[in-house]
């Protein structure tokens, strides 16, 4: 049977089991969370993000989680520096212009601070004149770096990043670097394309 778990992946962490090929050699990785053979990512979650990271021994069910083309939501809650406007928020939901083209529309609103937020080590660089805004995001797409960058596009950088659910997966319940395992889908395999062949 699949196995499929559920890790808030803490800040400062990269999501992978061994960091010999990054050049980042001492810094944590997954495997300090999780001590679980045979598993692993699917999908990626930057260094300086937090939260829900899938991992799972299912090649099947790893692709379909992390592959752009099934569209899997994913719901992130960001801080922001400065009070996105309703301008700012339309601008998110349309789809805004980054460097590799437009983004696909999204959904954007404003929130208030999480409930049961665990605090960030280090905590965020916050400057007393500039107020900082929370915002939910979800997108149907994953750039590299993505929300960060259409936040910046609309004038608010991101301060704190939280992957808070992927498709059905969520947050709840979990703290900062712990996990619980959920049943896994069953992700059928690919049918096989019958070849027609022509008569002679």
């Amino acid at each position: 049977m699949s196995r499929l778990i559920l890790l808030n992946k803490p800040y400062d962490v990269l999501c992978q089991f061994g960091d010999a090929s990054t050049g980042e050699a001492g810094r944590p990785t997954l495997a300090r969370y999780v001590d679980v053979p045979g598993v692993y990512p699917a999908g990626r979650l930057d260094r300086d993000s937090e939260g829900l990271v899938l991992l799972t021994d299912d090649g099947r069910l790893q692709a379909r989680i992390a592959d752009p083309r099934h569209k899997m939501a994913k719901v992130y809650r960001v801080q922001v520096e400065g009070e996105p406007d309703d301008v700012a928020l339309e601008a998110l939901r349309r789809g805004v212009e980054l460097n590799d083209g437009p983004t696909r529309p999204a959904k954007a609103r404003r929130i208030a601070e999480p409930a049961g937020l665990w605090p960030r080590d280090p905590p965020i660089r916050e400057r007393a004149a500039i107020p900082t805004a929370w915002l939910e995001l979800t997108l149907f797409e994953g750039r590299n770096r993505q929300v960060r960058r259409m936040t910046a596009a609309v004038g608010h950088p991101t301060l704190r990043l939280i992957r808070y659910a992927v498709g059905p997966w969520n947050l709840e319940g979990l703290a900062s670097g712990c996990w619980r395992e959920e049943q896994a889908p069953t992700v059928p395999a690919p049918r096989r394309r019958s070849v027609a062949r022509s008569r002679r």
